[in-house]
């Protein structure tokens, strides 16, 4: 811990804030706070592992928000729930085995479709539409596998997981991010269980950093209530092409 000079802790205090205000309107808060704690000195497994720490505060109390204003119903979720903990799981040991060259690739495009789809569709997601498939099939295609890329890679799963309910749920905007930090969360808690027995977490620094996610994620999710469609669509799309541009980058 001899990286973590006041000035560190002070700008990964301020980033997790950001992160965290960024996570709740529309996802993508991984792309700034696994970057910063990369710059910071941590090895890239502990690194996420931190993360996920941090992360989880942060996803909580936006769920929390949410769910206090209605917006989002547990107990209709347990499918999605166990399911997308059980691909967090998976991905998370996964990560600490294998090197994650190929979704590092195949992620930026993916990305860069979210914000086209978000992007040239101003009124997607403006009202509740029809439901496509059951809610356990989503939970066994969607929950599993988004809760995968987030246990074993993460930036951008919150956009994903958006996309999905709005598109195969036929949620809302304001409905679909609040489906997607209680899947977020999931993702990030089955991911930290498993970095916890990995010994990939700097306790301190998470927690330093927790606080900061926790003040963002507020705000991020009452402006989010506030503005709705106006708000989230655009920082979507603002955050896919930067999740992609960062990944190409790193990448290629």
């Amino acid at each position: 811990m001899e990286f973590l000079t006041i000035e560190v802790a002070s700008i990964l205090f301020a980033v997790a804030f950001i992160a965290g205000c960024v996570d709740a309107i529309a996802g993508g808060g991984g792309l700034l706070t696994i970057p910063a704690l990369l710059l910071a000195g941590l090895p890239p497994a502990m690194a996420l592992g931190t993360n996920k720490l941090q992360g989880v505060f942060g996803t909580l109390t936006a769920v929390m928000n949410f769910r206090r204003k209605g917006h989002v119903k547990l107990k209709p979720m347990i499918w999605e729930i166990s399911l997308t903990f059980t691909g967090a799981a998976i991905g998370a040991v996964a990560v600490q085995n294998i090197e994650p060259g190929i979704l590092l690739k195949l992620i930026p495009l993916a990305m860069l479709g979210i914000a086209i789809y978000f992007g040239v569709s101003p009124n997607i997601g403006s009202i509740d539409s029809h439901q496509r498939i059951s809610r356990r099939t989503f939970a066994a295609s969607v929950g599993f596998g988004i809760g995968f890329y987030d246990g074993f890679l993460g930036p951008g799963a919150g956009s994903f997981y958006v996309l999905a309910y709005v598109s195969l749920q036929g949620m809302n905007i304001i409905s679909a991010t609040a489906h997607s930090k209680v899947l977020n969360l999931t993702s990030n808690f089955g991911g930290l269980v498993f970095f916890i027995f990995g010994g990939n977490v700097i306790w301190s620094l998470g927690i330093l950093m927790a606080i900061g996610q926790i003040c963002g994620a507020y705000l991020g999710s009452q402006l989010a209530m506030k503005h709705g469609g106006k708000l989230i669509r655009p920082v979507i799309v603002i955050s896919a092409i930067a999740i992609s541009a960062k990944l190409l980058f790193d990448a290629w």
